[in-house]
């Protein structure tokens, strides 16, 4: 199943943009060719540009704060597995203690002059070049290890922010509930009645070939397929098809 997914907020939308450039980071970031490190080092500035258009690290504790709170409601609940949440309840205190006890996140990076410089010259289409910056290219031929290390030590000021994240999205996404729809004629919509929720996501077969287009708001969601094939443009398909929804709200 090919998973979706719409965030009702900008908060939310925020923390997956990060999710996805941190991925692509650690993807690239191990021992490889030069160029797959440069695209490491490209994405490393991609997520420091995302963590300066708004404070994420504020939203993230705060939204970890109010998940800790809903779970030590939990304590000696009868059901509830106390060794797993005690766990948990672990991680997070070490999650969010981490990222609350260094400053601005990333910042040991944006005080690096070297990778400024660098910064700015890969802002420019082909700025980077041995022309342009002889000690960025001489970096790219130390040797594996040696490159992979110091990727390794660059993002290091950025995991607090990424383990929070990740943590954050780990417990909304668990707060939903996966349900079998069907969308007649290629359309579905259901009304909220002003529940507040936080994320969709949306399961396609991909042996459907189509994908969703999603518009969402604290009153309802309305959910059209589409499929696209070769160069033509997306075209809304007319036949029922059948999907996975769940909605989360933690």
């Amino acid at each position: 199943m090919i998973l979706f997914e719409y965030p009702f907020n900008e908060r939310i939308r925020a923390y997956l943009r990060l999710e996805y450039l941190f991925d692509r980071l650690f993807f690239f970031a191990g021992e490889g060719d030069p160029h797959h490190h440069q695209i490491a080092v490209s994405t490393l500035f991609d997520i420091l540009d995302a963590t300066e258009r708004a404070d994420v690290k504020t939203s993230v504790l705060q939204d970890l704060e109010r998940q800790r709170m809903a779970l030590v409601a939990l304590r000696d609940h009868p059901g509830v597995a106390q060794d797993a949440l005690e766990a948990m309840l672990g991680d997070m205190e070490r999650t969010v203690s981490a990222l609350a006890g260094q400053g601005r996140a990333g910042q040991p990076l944006r005080e690096n002059e070297w990778l400024i410089s660098l910064r700015g010259r890969l802002a420019v289409p082909g700025g980077a070049t041995q022309v342009d910056m002889p000690s960025y290219h001489a970096w790219q031929h130390k040797s594996e290890a040696d490159r992979a290390a110091d990727l390794q030590a660059w993002i290091a000021p950025l995991r607090p922010l990424y383990d929070a994240v990740a943590m954050a999205l780990r417990l909304l996404r668990e707060s939903g509930r996966r349900t079998d729809i069907v969308a007649e004629q290629g359309g579905y919509q259901q009304m909220l009645a002003g529940k507040l929720f936080q994320l969709l996501r949306v399961w396609v077969d991909p042996a459907r070939g189509v994908f969703p287009e999603i518009s969402a708001n604290k009153y309802m969601i309305w959910i059209r397929f589409s499929s696209q094939d070769g160069d033509a443009k997306p075209q809304q398909v007319a036949k029922d098809i059948e999907f996975q929804m769940s909605l989360c709200s933690a």
